[in-house]
């Protein structure tokens, strides 16, 4: 057991800007902040934040980091991203 008398210091929450695994949810995300004991975390692109208790979560190692941007860039590419043609004048 952790906390304050019990002799094991407890976890330090990793800072804004830290790439971590949310263990509960399986979703990578970035941590925004702090709000009250949980973590505000952000998809690696952009998107809505959700509230992670900082003990389960954990940071990402580079490989981790790297799989989980390279599947977000193939799942952009997948997503109407076409180029469109210019059209001759008059067709």
């Amino acid at each position: 057991m952790s906390g304050p008398g019990s002799g094991v210091p407890e976890p330090v929450p990793p800072p804004p800007g830290t790439a971590v695994l949310d263990v509960e949810r399986d979703r990578v995300g970035v941590v925004m902040g702090h709000a009250g004991p949980y973590l505000q975390l952000r998809p690696l692109s952009g998107g809505r934040e959700w509230d992670a208790s900082p003990e389960r979560v954990r940071p990402l190692t580079a490989e981790e980091l790297f799989r989980a941007r390279l599947a977000e860039a193939n799942a952009r590419s997948k997503t109407g991203l076409r180029v469109q043609r210019a059209q001759p004048p008059g067709g």
